[in-house]
Protein backbone atom coordinates (compact mmCIF):
# COMPACT_ATOMS: atom_id res chain seq x y z
CA UNK A 1 0.00 0.00 0.00
CA UNK A 2 2.77 2.45 0.93
CA UNK A 3 4.71 1.59 -2.23
CA UNK A 4 1.56 2.11 -4.31
CA UNK A 5 1.03 5.54 -2.72
CA UNK A 6 4.68 6.50 -3.14
CA UNK A 7 4.42 6.05 -6.90
CA UNK A 8 1.26 8.15 -7.09
CA UNK A 9 1.71 10.87 -4.46
CA UNK A 10 4.99 12.69 -3.87
CA UNK A 11 5.66 15.69 -1.64
CA UNK A 12 8.58 17.95 -2.55
CA UNK A 13 9.29 21.53 -3.61
CA UNK A 14 8.04 20.93 -7.14
CA UNK A 15 4.77 19.39 -6.01
CA UNK A 16 4.37 22.36 -3.65
CA UNK A 17 4.87 24.72 -6.58
CA UNK A 18 2.47 22.73 -8.75
CA UNK A 19 -0.15 22.94 -6.00
CA UNK A 20 -0.66 26.63 -6.89
CA UNK A 21 -0.82 26.10 -10.65
CA UNK A 22 -4.62 26.21 -10.79
CA UNK A 23 -5.38 28.63 -7.97
CA UNK A 24 -5.86 31.55 -10.35
CA UNK A 25 -8.83 29.80 -11.96
CA UNK A 26 -10.57 28.29 -8.99
CA UNK A 27 -10.01 30.56 -5.99
CA UNK A 28 -11.87 33.64 -7.28
CA UNK A 29 -14.86 31.50 -8.31
CA UNK A 30 -15.00 29.76 -4.93
CA UNK A 31 -14.77 33.11 -3.15
CA UNK A 32 -17.40 34.67 -5.41
CA UNK A 33 -19.93 31.91 -4.78
CA UNK A 34 -19.38 32.03 -1.01
CA UNK A 35 -19.88 35.80 -0.86
CA UNK A 36 -22.74 36.19 -3.36
CA UNK A 37 -24.79 33.08 -2.54
CA UNK A 38 -24.25 33.39 1.22
CA UNK A 39 -22.64 29.95 1.53
CA UNK A 40 -20.99 28.72 4.70
CA UNK A 41 -17.27 29.29 4.05
CA UNK A 42 -16.15 26.44 6.31
CA UNK A 43 -18.37 23.89 4.54
CA UNK A 44 -17.32 24.98 1.06
CA UNK A 45 -13.58 25.03 1.81
CA UNK A 46 -13.50 21.77 3.79
CA UNK A 47 -15.47 19.78 1.20
CA UNK A 48 -13.45 21.31 -1.63
CA UNK A 49 -10.19 20.43 0.11
CA UNK A 50 -11.29 16.84 0.77
CA UNK A 51 -12.26 16.35 -2.88
CA UNK A 52 -8.90 17.71 -4.02
CA UNK A 53 -6.94 15.39 -1.73
CA UNK A 54 -8.97 12.29 -2.64
CA UNK A 55 -8.65 13.03 -6.35
CA UNK A 56 -4.88 13.33 -6.07
CA UNK A 57 -4.69 9.86 -4.51
CA UNK A 58 -7.19 8.24 -6.90
CA UNK A 59 -5.52 9.49 -10.08
CA UNK A 60 -1.88 9.62 -8.96
CA UNK A 61 -1.35 12.73 -11.11
CA UNK A 62 -2.29 16.42 -10.82
CA UNK A 63 -5.94 15.87 -11.79
CA UNK A 64 -7.63 19.10 -10.69
CA UNK A 65 -10.89 19.69 -8.90
CA UNK A 66 -12.43 22.98 -10.03
CA UNK A 67 -15.72 24.80 -9.48
CA UNK A 68 -18.16 24.31 -12.35
CA UNK A 69 -17.43 27.51 -14.26
CA UNK A 70 -20.76 28.11 -16.01
CA UNK A 71 -22.66 27.44 -12.78
CA UNK A 72 -20.34 29.72 -10.79
CA UNK A 73 -20.69 32.58 -13.28
CA UNK A 74 -24.51 32.27 -13.36
CA UNK A 75 -24.72 32.17 -9.55
CA UNK A 76 -22.40 35.17 -9.16
CA UNK A 77 -23.91 37.34 -11.90
CA UNK A 78 -27.56 36.53 -11.15
CA UNK A 79 -27.07 36.38 -7.35
CA UNK A 80 -28.79 33.01 -6.95
CA UNK A 81 -29.34 31.40 -3.55
CA UNK A 82 -27.18 28.58 -2.26
CA UNK A 83 -30.00 26.02 -2.24
CA UNK A 84 -30.37 26.35 -6.04
CA UNK A 85 -26.61 25.84 -6.40
CA UNK A 86 -26.75 22.65 -4.34
CA UNK A 87 -29.71 21.39 -6.39
CA UNK A 88 -27.81 22.12 -9.60
CA UNK A 89 -24.83 20.15 -8.28
CA UNK A 90 -26.95 17.07 -7.66
CA UNK A 91 -28.63 17.44 -11.06
CA UNK A 92 -25.35 17.59 -12.99
CA UNK A 93 -24.05 14.67 -10.93
CA UNK A 94 -27.01 12.52 -11.98
CA UNK A 95 -26.69 13.61 -15.64
CA UNK A 96 -22.99 12.71 -15.74
CA UNK A 97 -23.65 9.38 -14.01
CA UNK A 98 -26.24 8.47 -16.65
CA UNK A 99 -23.79 9.37 -19.44
CA UNK A 100 -21.07 7.25 -17.81
CA UNK A 101 -23.05 4.09 -17.02
CA UNK A 102 -24.92 4.00 -20.36
CA UNK A 103 -21.71 4.37 -22.35
CA UNK A 104 -22.94 7.53 -24.08
CA UNK A 105 -19.91 9.47 -22.86
CA UNK A 106 -17.61 6.89 -24.47
CA UNK A 107 -19.48 7.18 -27.77
CA UNK A 108 -19.11 10.96 -27.62
CA UNK A 109 -15.38 10.66 -27.00
CA UNK A 110 -15.02 8.48 -30.10
CA UNK A 111 -17.21 10.73 -32.24
CA UNK A 112 -15.44 14.03 -31.49
CA UNK A 113 -12.11 14.34 -33.37
CA UNK A 114 -8.89 15.49 -31.75
CA UNK A 115 -8.88 18.74 -33.73
CA UNK A 116 -12.16 19.76 -32.07
CA UNK A 117 -10.86 18.92 -28.60
CA UNK A 118 -7.73 20.97 -29.30
CA UNK A 119 -9.98 23.84 -30.42
CA UNK A 120 -11.86 23.68 -27.13
CA UNK A 121 -8.53 23.84 -25.30
CA UNK A 122 -7.50 26.84 -27.39
CA UNK A 123 -10.77 28.63 -26.64
CA UNK A 124 -10.42 28.00 -22.92
CA UNK A 125 -6.82 29.18 -22.98
CA UNK A 126 -7.83 32.42 -24.70
CA UNK A 127 -10.61 32.97 -22.16
CA UNK A 128 -8.28 32.39 -19.20
CA UNK A 129 -5.61 34.71 -20.63
CA UNK A 130 -8.19 37.42 -21.27
CA UNK A 131 -9.57 37.09 -17.74
CA UNK A 132 -6.06 37.32 -16.31
CA UNK A 133 -5.08 40.43 -18.27
CA UNK A 134 -8.38 42.34 -18.19
CA UNK A 135 -9.68 41.54 -14.69
CA UNK A 136 -7.07 40.12 -12.33
CA UNK A 137 -3.87 42.02 -13.16
CA UNK A 138 -5.45 45.54 -13.11
CA UNK A 139 -7.46 44.83 -9.93
CA UNK A 140 -5.25 46.84 -7.54
CA UNK A 141 -4.33 49.71 -9.82
CA UNK A 142 -0.72 50.89 -10.09
CA UNK A 143 0.50 48.88 -7.11
CA UNK A 144 -1.13 45.79 -8.56
CA UNK A 145 0.63 46.28 -11.89
CA UNK A 146 3.99 46.48 -10.09
CA UNK A 147 3.17 43.32 -8.12
CA UNK A 148 2.07 41.50 -11.29
CA UNK A 149 5.21 42.59 -13.14
CA UNK A 150 7.42 41.28 -10.33
CA UNK A 151 5.51 37.98 -10.21
CA UNK A 152 5.69 37.69 -14.01
CA UNK A 153 9.47 38.15 -14.07
CA UNK A 154 10.00 35.61 -11.27
CA UNK A 155 7.77 33.09 -13.05
CA UNK A 156 9.41 33.68 -16.43
CA UNK A 157 12.89 33.16 -14.96
CA UNK A 158 12.03 30.08 -12.89
CA UNK A 159 9.30 28.27 -14.82
CA UNK A 160 10.51 24.72 -15.39
CA UNK A 161 13.27 25.05 -12.79
CA UNK A 162 13.09 21.87 -10.70
CA UNK A 163 15.45 23.19 -8.00
CA UNK A 164 13.74 26.54 -7.42
CA UNK A 165 10.14 26.34 -8.73
CA UNK A 166 8.35 29.69 -9.01
CA UNK A 167 4.91 29.35 -7.42
CA UNK A 168 5.90 29.38 -3.69
CA UNK A 169 7.96 32.52 -4.30
CA UNK A 170 5.23 34.48 -6.03
CA UNK A 171 2.60 33.32 -3.52
CA UNK A 172 4.91 34.54 -0.73
CA UNK A 173 5.34 37.81 -2.65
CA UNK A 174 1.55 38.20 -2.76
CA UNK A 175 1.19 37.52 0.97
CA UNK A 176 3.88 40.11 1.80
CA UNK A 177 2.09 42.60 -0.45
CA UNK A 178 -1.24 41.90 1.28
CA UNK A 179 0.26 42.30 4.75
CA UNK A 180 1.89 45.57 3.71
CA UNK A 181 -1.02 47.20 1.87
CA UNK A 182 -4.29 45.37 2.57
CA UNK A 183 -4.33 43.83 6.05
CA UNK A 184 -3.73 45.46 9.40
CA UNK A 185 -1.84 43.72 12.20
CA UNK A 186 -5.01 42.66 13.99
CA UNK A 187 -7.23 41.88 11.02
CA UNK A 188 -6.58 38.12 11.20
CA UNK A 189 -6.86 37.78 14.99
CA UNK A 190 -10.52 36.79 14.98
CA UNK A 191 -10.09 34.26 12.21
CA UNK A 192 -8.88 31.30 14.27
CA UNK A 193 -11.63 28.86 15.29
CA UNK A 194 -12.37 25.18 14.66
CA UNK A 195 -15.26 24.74 12.21
CA UNK A 196 -16.88 21.67 10.63
CA UNK A 197 -19.13 21.38 7.56
CA UNK A 198 -22.84 22.03 7.96
CA UNK A 199 -25.20 19.35 6.62
CA UNK A 200 -27.65 20.39 3.91
CA UNK A 201 -30.64 18.62 2.38
CA UNK A 202 -31.63 19.84 -1.11
CA UNK A 203 -35.34 19.71 -1.90
CA UNK A 204 -36.90 18.44 -5.12
CA UNK A 205 -37.70 22.05 -6.01
CA UNK A 206 -34.01 22.96 -5.59
CA UNK A 207 -32.96 20.07 -7.84
CA UNK A 208 -35.48 20.88 -10.58
CA UNK A 209 -34.62 24.60 -10.53
CA UNK A 210 -30.91 23.84 -10.41
CA UNK A 211 -31.28 21.46 -13.37
CA UNK A 212 -33.03 24.06 -15.54
CA UNK A 213 -31.08 27.16 -14.50
CA UNK A 214 -27.60 25.75 -13.84
CA UNK A 215 -27.06 22.14 -15.01
CA UNK A 216 -28.28 22.54 -18.61
CA UNK A 217 -26.05 25.58 -19.36
CA UNK A 218 -23.13 23.79 -17.68
CA UNK A 219 -23.41 20.48 -19.56
CA UNK A 220 -21.85 21.53 -22.92
CA UNK A 221 -18.82 23.10 -21.20
CA UNK A 222 -18.43 20.00 -19.03
CA UNK A 223 -18.57 17.63 -21.98
CA UNK A 224 -16.08 19.67 -23.98
CA UNK A 225 -13.56 20.78 -21.36
CA UNK A 226 -14.09 18.79 -18.16
CA UNK A 227 -14.32 15.41 -19.90
CA UNK A 228 -12.96 15.33 -23.47
CA UNK A 229 -10.26 18.00 -23.21
CA UNK A 230 -9.19 16.80 -19.77
CA UNK A 231 -8.71 13.25 -21.05
CA UNK A 232 -6.68 14.60 -23.98
CA UNK A 233 -4.35 16.67 -21.76
CA UNK A 234 -3.93 13.73 -19.39
CA UNK A 235 -2.91 11.59 -22.39
CA UNK A 236 -0.52 14.30 -23.59
CA UNK A 237 1.27 14.83 -20.28
CA UNK A 238 0.80 11.50 -18.46
CA UNK A 239 0.36 8.79 -21.11
CA UNK A 240 1.40 6.08 -18.65
CA UNK A 241 -1.67 6.75 -16.46
CA UNK A 242 -4.19 5.68 -19.15
CA UNK A 243 -6.94 7.98 -17.90
CA UNK A 244 -10.24 7.17 -19.63
CA UNK A 245 -13.31 9.26 -20.37
CA UNK A 246 -15.63 6.95 -18.34
CA UNK A 247 -13.36 7.26 -15.28
CA UNK A 248 -13.29 11.05 -15.47
CA UNK A 249 -17.07 11.10 -15.91
CA UNK A 250 -17.59 8.79 -12.95
CA UNK A 251 -15.44 10.76 -10.50
CA UNK A 252 -17.02 14.00 -11.77
CA UNK A 253 -20.44 12.49 -11.05
CA UNK A 254 -19.61 11.07 -7.62
CA UNK A 255 -18.13 14.35 -6.39
CA UNK A 256 -21.34 16.19 -7.23
CA UNK A 257 -23.59 13.50 -5.78
CA UNK A 258 -21.79 13.85 -2.42
CA UNK A 259 -20.68 17.48 -2.07
CA UNK A 260 -24.10 19.26 -1.83
CA UNK A 261 -25.14 17.25 1.26
CA UNK A 262 -22.20 18.76 3.15
CA UNK A 263 -22.46 22.30 1.82
CA UNK A 264 -19.89 21.91 -0.97
CA UNK A 265 -20.09 23.71 -4.30
CA UNK A 266 -20.50 21.78 -7.59
CA UNK A 267 -17.14 20.76 -9.06
CA UNK A 268 -15.52 19.14 -12.08
CA UNK A 269 -12.13 18.24 -13.48
CA UNK A 270 -10.51 20.47 -16.11
CA UNK A 271 -7.87 20.50 -18.82
CA UNK A 272 -6.55 23.91 -17.80
CA UNK A 273 -5.98 22.69 -14.27
CA UNK A 274 -3.80 19.79 -15.37
CA UNK A 275 -1.81 22.11 -17.63
CA UNK A 276 -1.41 24.64 -14.80
CA UNK A 277 -0.29 22.12 -12.19
CA UNK A 278 2.14 20.62 -14.69
CA UNK A 279 3.53 23.98 -15.83
CA UNK A 280 4.40 24.95 -12.26
CA UNK A 281 6.05 21.62 -11.40
CA UNK A 282 3.37 19.09 -10.41
CA UNK A 283 4.02 15.55 -11.65
CA UNK A 284 2.06 13.39 -9.18
CA UNK A 285 -1.13 13.56 -7.15
CA UNK A 286 0.90 15.21 -4.40
CA UNK A 287 0.38 18.68 -5.85
CA UNK A 288 -3.41 18.27 -5.66
CA UNK A 289 -3.20 16.77 -2.15
CA UNK A 290 -1.15 19.77 -1.00
CA UNK A 291 -3.65 22.16 -2.54
CA UNK A 292 -6.53 20.30 -0.91
CA UNK A 293 -4.76 20.47 2.46
CA UNK A 294 -4.48 24.25 2.07
CA UNK A 295 -8.24 24.55 1.56
CA UNK A 296 -8.85 22.17 4.47
CA UNK A 297 -6.74 24.30 6.81
CA UNK A 298 -8.50 27.47 5.66
CA UNK A 299 -11.92 25.88 6.21
CA UNK A 300 -11.22 24.11 9.50
CA UNK A 301 -9.32 26.88 11.26
CA UNK A 302 -9.54 30.23 9.42
CA UNK A 303 -13.01 30.44 7.88
CA UNK A 304 -14.31 32.70 10.67
CA UNK A 305 -12.17 35.45 9.19
CA UNK A 306 -12.84 34.54 5.57
CA UNK A 307 -13.08 38.14 4.34
CA UNK A 308 -9.62 38.90 5.73
CA UNK A 309 -8.01 35.61 4.72
CA UNK A 310 -8.89 35.98 1.02
CA UNK A 311 -6.87 39.21 0.92
CA UNK A 312 -3.71 37.09 1.37
CA UNK A 313 -4.09 36.03 -2.28
CA UNK A 314 -4.06 39.30 -4.29
CA UNK A 315 -5.69 39.20 -7.71
CA UNK A 316 -2.60 40.45 -9.61
CA UNK A 317 -0.62 37.40 -8.44
CA UNK A 318 -3.52 35.07 -9.26
CA UNK A 319 -3.67 36.73 -12.67
CA UNK A 320 -0.03 35.92 -13.42
CA UNK A 321 -0.56 32.27 -12.44
CA UNK A 322 -3.71 32.17 -14.55
CA UNK A 323 -1.89 33.66 -17.54
CA UNK A 324 0.84 31.00 -17.48
CA UNK A 325 -1.82 28.30 -17.05
CA UNK A 326 -3.49 29.66 -20.20
CA UNK A 327 -0.19 29.59 -22.11
CA UNK A 328 0.44 25.98 -21.07
CA UNK A 329 -2.99 25.05 -22.41
CA UNK A 330 -2.63 26.93 -25.70
CA UNK A 331 0.79 25.37 -26.38
CA UNK A 332 -0.79 21.92 -26.64
CA UNK A 333 -2.42 22.74 -29.99
CA UNK A 334 0.99 22.79 -31.73
CA UNK A 335 0.85 19.08 -32.50
CA UNK A 336 -1.82 19.68 -35.19
CA UNK A 337 -0.10 22.65 -36.85
CA UNK A 338 1.35 20.45 -39.60
CA UNK A 339 -2.11 19.62 -40.98
CA UNK A 340 -3.84 22.57 -42.66
CA UNK A 341 -7.29 20.97 -42.37
CA UNK A 342 -6.93 19.99 -38.74
CA UNK A 343 -5.41 23.29 -37.69
CA UNK A 344 -8.12 25.28 -39.46
CA UNK A 345 -10.71 23.40 -37.39
CA UNK A 346 -8.66 24.01 -34.22
CA UNK A 347 -8.65 27.77 -34.90
CA UNK A 348 -12.33 27.90 -35.83
CA UNK A 349 -13.50 25.94 -32.79
CA UNK A 350 -11.17 27.93 -30.53
CA UNK A 351 -12.47 31.29 -31.74
CA UNK A 352 -16.10 30.16 -31.53
CA UNK A 353 -15.61 28.81 -27.99
CA UNK A 354 -13.80 31.99 -27.00
CA UNK A 355 -16.10 34.55 -28.55
CA UNK A 356 -19.70 33.31 -28.63
CA UNK A 357 -22.35 32.64 -25.98
CA UNK A 358 -22.62 28.85 -25.63
CA UNK A 359 -19.49 28.81 -27.77
CA UNK A 360 -18.31 25.45 -26.45
CA UNK A 361 -21.37 23.55 -27.60
CA UNK A 362 -21.52 25.46 -30.90
CA UNK A 363 -17.83 24.82 -31.52
CA UNK A 364 -18.20 21.16 -30.55
CA UNK A 365 -21.04 20.56 -33.01
CA UNK A 366 -19.71 22.77 -35.81
CA UNK A 367 -16.15 21.49 -35.59
CA UNK A 368 -17.22 17.84 -35.53
CA UNK A 369 -19.45 18.36 -38.57
CA UNK A 370 -16.65 20.10 -40.51
CA UNK A 371 -14.13 17.41 -39.57
CA UNK A 372 -16.58 14.74 -40.75
CA UNK A 373 -17.13 16.50 -44.09
CA UNK A 374 -13.38 17.01 -44.55
CA UNK A 375 -12.69 13.33 -43.87
CA UNK A 376 -15.27 12.37 -46.52
CA UNK A 377 -13.72 14.67 -49.10
CA UNK A 378 -16.78 16.93 -49.17
CA UNK A 379 -14.91 19.90 -47.72
CA UNK A 380 -11.46 21.18 -48.64
CA UNK A 381 -9.49 23.22 -46.11
CA UNK A 382 -6.18 24.62 -47.30
CA UNK A 383 -3.63 27.15 -46.16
Amino acid sequence: MLAWLKNRVRFDRNELSGAFGDIGTEFPLVVGMILVAGLDAASVLIVYGCLQALTGVVYGMPMPVQPLKAMAVIVITQKLAGNVLYGGGLAIGVLMLVLAVTGLIGWLARAVPKSVVRGIQLGLGLQLATLALKDYVPADGRAGYVLAAAAFVVTLLLLGNRRVPPAPLIIALGILYALAFKLSAGSLQGSFALRLPELHTPTWADIVTGFLVLALPQLPLSLGNSILATRQVAEDLFPERRVTVPKISLTYSLMNLVAPWFGGVPVCHGSGGIAGHYAFGGRTGGSVVIEGTLYLVLGLFLSNGFHAVIELFPKPVLGVILFFEALALVKLVRDLAASAADFAIVLLVGLVAFGLPYGYVIGLVLGTALAYLASRGRLTLSR
